[in-house]
């Protein structure tokens, strides 16, 4: 077999706080969803570079208001985050909190193909768990800072009665930004590793990958810093993640890195054992290009085109719903060759708008273009492309109450409120609508195009800046919406959507 080259970040798309494991000579990852649905996505690999959106451990994950934007309810920021993938004796685990909810799921499953995950509910947070199966034990270690192990039922599915819940180690507090948390737990040889991210206020200031070991699970544990890198980037640190091994004995490192609005990024770090310690990096640092005794594989965008005709009416893996769909609302079957979208609930906001249908951005650079049918919208509609993120942007259709059409864009304004920035009158049954976003070196901009027949574009509006923040938490996502201001049930037909990006085989950079 013959090298690879491994190219960091090796995913340019919002994977964060990955969970890997290897089954024979497949890989398997999870990684945080929070508000978007179907939830909880599983990618899968052959080598550690190249993954594909395998499938979703569930629908929807709980149903009530906050989960289906009613009346201003949300999760932005809340939902699933930071789950643990396992797999133990022939069984698949995944286990996460949501904090919205204040409650510990774990979902099982003997067939990762046949995604027929099992629910199981526990009261109580867990906060960035790992779970662990020990000498016919089963665990859960969480927390941030005070780093606790509470023990499961043996199949792992609730509490056991009696077990262990008690303090497994203190991390450092002086000092620090963000304490330990993002365990990850693995016994190798004889040694227990527990592997967090942590983020010191002196130094280089910036989030690190650190390593307690011990002999007993219990402790006590001694500590060192694995890795504090940034990749050249601003200063970011690569952390928070875990360790995997391939078939042939080599070692790897999966963490993430924050790189602006379009979200956390996959970073694959080489290591190495020295003394039973693992070694992260070449020299302390991880590369940006590196040979890896893998095999190859094809490579995969994490979002992608679609001509809204799949014969079993089902979406492609790329998409996700912003927060639970209304089933009755959303179709590709109503009108063959369309995505249909009808307004059932009104808002005044594109944040909030039921129905949205997203998927990831990726760097850096990327392109989003849709065609939109827009004559049996009702006044007061308003129908497009957005940029959802909380400092969104959305072009589109806007209905008048006098059922006149206007191309507008509209960002966030002060007080939450949406802003228009632009409107112009529009007078034909369809148009086409387009999204640039350039994540080169932090720019982090999306600048927003229309066109009568798809080949000619005039810009519209300015250059709109996107930003991170805690109250999504969610790198920017591509999103085709429709919703009321006043009337319900306009129906709003999007026929076509073009994706691309580098990592598109034969991108063209035009529908």
């Amino acid at each position: 077999m013959s090298p690879i080259t491994v190219k960091n970040p090796i995913i340019w798309a919002d994977i964060p706080d990955i969970s890997v494991i290897r089954v024979k000579n497949v890989y398997y990852m999870v990684s945080t969803s929070m508000h978007s649905m179907p939830g909880c996505p599983i990618l899968k690999s052959i080598n550690l570079r190249d993954w594909e959106i395998h499938s979703y451990v569930y629908e929807t994950l709980e149903q009530n208001e906050a989960h289906e934007l009613v009346e201003g309810a949300h999760i932005y920021g809340k939902g699933m985050w930071a789950a643990s993938l396992r797999y133990h004796k022939g069984r698949f685990y995944v286990c996460f909190s949501a904090n919205d909810t204040n409650q510990f799921y774990v979902y099982t499953t003997e067939d990762i193909d046949a995604r027929n995950w099992k629910r199981h509910v526990v009261p109580g947070l867990r906060h960035d768990p790992s779970l662990f199966f020990d000498e016919g034990r089963t665990y859960v270690i969480h927390g941030n800072g005070r780093i606790m192990i509470t023990e499961l039922s043996k199949d792992g599915t609730e509490l056991k009665p009696d077990g262990v819940n008690q303090l497994l180690l203190e991390s450092e507090e002086q000092g620090m930004a963000l304490r330990a948390e993002g365990c990850h737990a693995y016994k190798i040889n004889g040694y227990y590793y527990l592997f967090f991210i942590e983020w010191p206020k002196n130094g280089n200031q910036r989030r690190r990958e650190i390593c307690y070991r011990s002999k007993c699970l219990f402790g006590p544990y001694e500590s060192r810093v694995l890795l504090d890198d940034d990749l050249n980037f601003y200063n970011n640190g690569v952390a928070q993640g875990g360790i995997i091994d391939t078939p042939d004995g080599d070692w790897y490192a999966v963490l993430f890195q924050d790189r602006g609005a379009v979200g956390r990024v996959p970073i694959l770090v080489p290591m190495q054992w020295k003394q039973m310690w693992p070694v992260f990096g070449i020299n302390g640092k991880v590369p940006e290009e590196f040979e890896a005794n893998l095999p190859e594989a094809e490579v995969n965008a994490m979002s992608g085109s679609d001509d809204f005709q799949s014969k079993g009416g089902s979406l492609p893996l790329h998409w996700q719903w912003n927060h639970n769909p209304d089933p009755a609302l959303w179709s590709l079957t109503k009108n063959k060759g369309f995505l249909t979208l009808e307004a059932g609930h009104r808002t005044n906001s594109v944040e909030f708008a039921r129905n949205t249908l997203t998927q990831r951005t990726e760097g850096p650079w990327c392109r989003a273009t849709t065609s939109l049918h827009l004559e049996e919208m009702l006044p007061g509609n308003r129908a497009g492309l957005v940029a959802l993120q909380h400092d969104f942007g959305a072009v589109g259709i806007e209905i008048s109450t006098s059922g006149e059409a206007f191309i507008t864009v509209y960002v966030r304004g002060e007080g939450g409120t949406d802003k228009r920035l632009d409107s112009i009158p529009y007078h034909k049954s369809s148009i086409w609508l387009r999204a640039d976003f350039n994540f080169y070196q932090l720019k982090d901009s999306v600048t927003f195009y229309y066109s009568e027949d798809g080949t000619e574009w005039k810009s519209i509006g300015q250059e709109h800046q996107l930003n991170y923040t805690l109250y999504h938490f969610m790198g920017v996502r591509i999103g085709l919406y429709h919703f009321a201001t006043e009337q319900l049930g306009g129906i709003a037909k999007f026929q076509s959507f073009y994706y691309d990006s580098p990592n598109v085989e034969g991108a063209i950079n035009k529908p």
